[in-house]
């Protein structure tokens, strides 16, 4: 038992999110091990950003508990969640970039927040570093998001979250508005830097080619909470209409396949 807690990176339990009378989460148990890529998934209205947003202290529940890294995040003082803030990095959606910076300078925001006494020079050092682990060319460092595409955007977006060494990252929709192909290299690049740096990933995404590809595990959120999580297999074998209907539809088995053909290609 003490060995399973402290693989434990996130542990929700009894979380309650509500707008007014409008109850999103209620109830809602979830635990995110150490290592893995755990998929989030749920149709719209399920709350898939809300619970993120409650994870990292941007959301205050009505009621649950929520720890990071063995740390109680609900009702913490700002200071007090500094360190474990520290030790996690997160991409919005859309990549959320400060306009009037350059790529280089949004890598540098959390890095000048929390190491304050870090030379001009490490700084620029150590974001044009981390712009090269995201895929971008070392060219884009100097560039504002304006001149980006929307896939060097959510490259750049990764590359702040990278800033900080993290040991877990939070993405919201990374692939989302990505062609296949940008989509198909985003998961390949997410899965060697998790391999790498032995990241743990709270991914929250609708591709199901991203599903198939890098989670170890999918969170399905439906009827205010999480009603099941596992492999994709381990998901199909529930009888649950949603569940059923996502993974079996038309999109799902073409996933599938796509999937099963790479995977046979690899052996």
């Amino acid at each position: 038992m003490a060995e399973e807690k402290q693989d434990l990176v996130i542990r929700v339990r009894g979380l309650k999110n509500a707008f007014g009378d409008q109850v999103v989460h209620e109830g809602l148990d979830l635990d995110v091990h150490r290592g893995e890529i755990i998929g989030v998934v749920g149709g719209s209205g399920t709350g898939k950003s809300v619970l993120m947003r409650s994870i990292i202290g941007l959301q205050t529940p009505v009621a649950g508990e929520v720890t990071v890294f063995g740390e109680p995040m609900i009702g913490r003082e700002e200071t007090e969640a500094t360190t474990v803030r520290r030790r996690w990095g997160v991409l919005f959606q859309n990549g959320a970039l400060f306009s009037t910076l350059t790529v280089a300078e949004n890598v540098e925001v959390p890095l000048r927040e929390y190491y304050p006494q870090l030379s001009e020079q490490l700084l620029d050092e150590i974001a044009a570093y981390k712009v090269c682990m995201s895929g971008l060319a070392p060219e884009a460092g100097p560039k504002f998001p304006s001149e980006l595409s929307g896939g060097m955007r959510k490259r750049a977006g990764l590359a702040r979250a990278l800033a900080l060494d993290p040991e877990l990252l939070f993405l919201d929709e990374p692939t989302a508005g990505l062609d296949p192909i940008g989509a198909a290299a985003f998961d390949e690049l997410l899965k060697d830097l998790q391999e790498t740096l032995d990241l743990t990933v709270f991914l929250i995404t609708h591709d199901l080619d991203t599903l198939h590809a890098i989670c170890d595990r999918v969170a399905v959120l439906a009827d205010r909470k999480v009603i099941a999580v596992g492999t994709i297999p381990e998901l199909l074998a529930l009888d649950h209409p949603w569940i059923q209907e996502y993974f079996n539809g038309p999109r799902g088995r073409a996933a599938a396949s796509v999937a099963e053909r790479i995977e046979a290609g690899s052996n």
